[in-house]
């Protein structure tokens, strides 16, 4: 079992953060989006659907666009509606969709994780709902103790929506919170009362939907140490099952409506730090435990599970429990992670339709992983999930010219993982291996980066690429 922050863990941070504040992915990918070929062909998205799911398990994402108001801090692929037409023709496309994805498939695996995302799932209505449910999952059935998970916006979601989610069988809910000050809110342009994510939360409970996330925002407009504290109290008094603690990306680049932000007080670098450090401290000390770089569960909780079994996993959907199962994608710009490949839909939703409507894949740009890429995956991943990574059994898993060649890299890599070790945040084994330690956790994607040979091929262009790490 890993080791937890302590509190030395979190004053050396403090000092520490500060030098290694920059841009860096995230690495839901390997390699990340921006170095995947644009108009990729629809021929090679058909390859690697046609080996989908040879284990006999997949897991399914949809992505639903819609939402009745833009929130300034989203950078989301998200369409802006009160039209009830709009969802009906959407769900019309998905389910061509679905028919389309699941001819192209030679294997009929079971579905054991299925997750809709947006967007705002619950801007659907219920029948919508169980709708979309039914026409997914007559496709690819579910398979006994499959986890069903929604993403849902409190501002919008009624009672008649908990009970079309209970009645289909969802079993996980995930609420976007972000924070729970008037101040915040404003600025962010959605206002969410706290007695709506809380009414929310018992409702589902009590409709059997027991597993409860919540997502949380830092460096938001106006936060302040104080202010976020009083969020903590509020959440936690709810007992969420995990939370995810993310840092505001302010990617102007993408999302245009942020750029009003840094006139509404938006922290800078010290102060979104003290934050930040403030919250994993709060969270650490109600009992979570800290998974991955941004996520916190309770001990009994699957994330937790997979850690310690070692089968934690990222992907598009964040930290997940699944290793090694094929992701089939539906709905305008979702991502599809199939064997050797990654794939996007088109992103905007009237060229996506009209694909989907011509009886074909929506593909918009993917790619096809080298040998390199695959290995290098498998040690980023190892990094980002496990916090180590272990060249035993690596030859066994990838041959041994990628054990070679990571070997040559880690070689290589040592002046750039000094300053890690110096810091305290990485230690180096005589056997080659490499372990982070739990302050470490704190720069998973900082470490990362280290074995990155892509950086420089997404970094090229004049318009930046990737957020804050901090």
């Amino acid at each position: 079992m890993q080791k937890e922050l302590t509190e030395r863990d979190l004053d050396d941070a403090e000092r520490i953060l500060p030098r290694y504040v920059g841009a860096g992915p995230r690495y839901t990918s390997y390699p990340t989006v921006p170095v995947w070929q644009d108009a990729f062909a629809e021929a090679g998205h058909r390859r690697a659907l046609a080996d989908a799911g040879e284990s006999g398990e997949i897991s399914l994402y949809t992505h639903i666009p819609f939402c009745r108001s833009l929130c300034h801090f989203c950078a989301c692929n998200r369409v802006i509606t009160r039209d009830p037409a709009l969802p009906e023709r959407y769900l019309d496309a998905i389910e061509r969709e679905l028919e389309t994805t699941r001819a192209a498939m030679h294997h009929s695996p079971q579905c054991v994780q299925l997750h809709w995302g947006g967007g705002t799932p619950t801007h659907l209505e219920p029948a919508q709902i169980e709708r979309l449910f039914r026409s997914t999952t007559d496709r690819f059935p579910l398979a006994p103790g499959a986890e069903i998970s929604i993403e849902v916006d409190p501002r919008v979601t009624r009672a008649d929506h908990v009970a079309a989610l209970a009645d289909c069988g969802f079993n996980r809910i995930s609420l976007g919170v972000q924070d729970t000050e008037p101040a915040t809110q404003a600025a962010i342009h959605r206002i969410q009362p706290f007695e709506q994510t809380r009414d929310l939360t018992l409702a589902a409970r009590a409709r059997g939907i027991e597993r409860v996330s919540f997502d949380l925002i830092y460096g938001l407009p106006h936060q302040t140490e104080a202010s976020f504290d009083r969020t903590l109290d509020a959440v936690l008094s709810l007992e969420p099952d995990r939370l995810a603690l993310y840092a505001y990306a302010h990617v102007t680049w993408i999302a245009k409506q942020q750029r009003g932000f840094e006139r509404r007080d938006l922290p800078g670098p010290r102060l979104r730090l003290r934050i930040m450090l403030r919250a994993i401290r709060r969270l650490t000390q109600a009992g979570y435990r800290s998974i991955g770089m941004d996520h916190f569960a309770k001990p009994g909780d699957e994330l937790a599970a997979a850690l310690d079994a070692g089968t934690l996993r990222r992907n598009f959907m964040g930290y997940t429990t699944l290793e090694g199962v094929d992701v089939v994608a539906f709905g305008p710009s979702a991502i599809s992670e199939l064997p050797g490949t990654y794939v996007q839909a088109e992103k905007e939703h009237g060229r996506w339709g009209e694909r989907v409507a011509q009886g074909r894949l929506a593909t918009h740009r993917g790619h096809v992983l080298s040998a390199e890429d695959t290995w290098r995956r498998a040690v980023i991943r190892d990094v980002m999930c496990q916090g180590e990574l272990r060249v035993a059994g690596f030859e066994a898993r990838y041959g041994r010219d990628a054990t070679r060649a990571l070997a040559q890299d880690l070689a290589e890599a040592r002046p750039r993982l000094a300053p890690f070790v110096e810091d305290g945040l990485v230690e180096l084994q005589t056997s080659g291996d490499l372990r982070v330690t739990a302050l470490g956790r704190l720069f998973l994607r900082q470490i990362a980066m280290v074995f990155d040979a892509h950086l420089g091929d997404a970094s090229t262009g004049k318009v930046p690429t990737y957020s804050q790490t901090v």
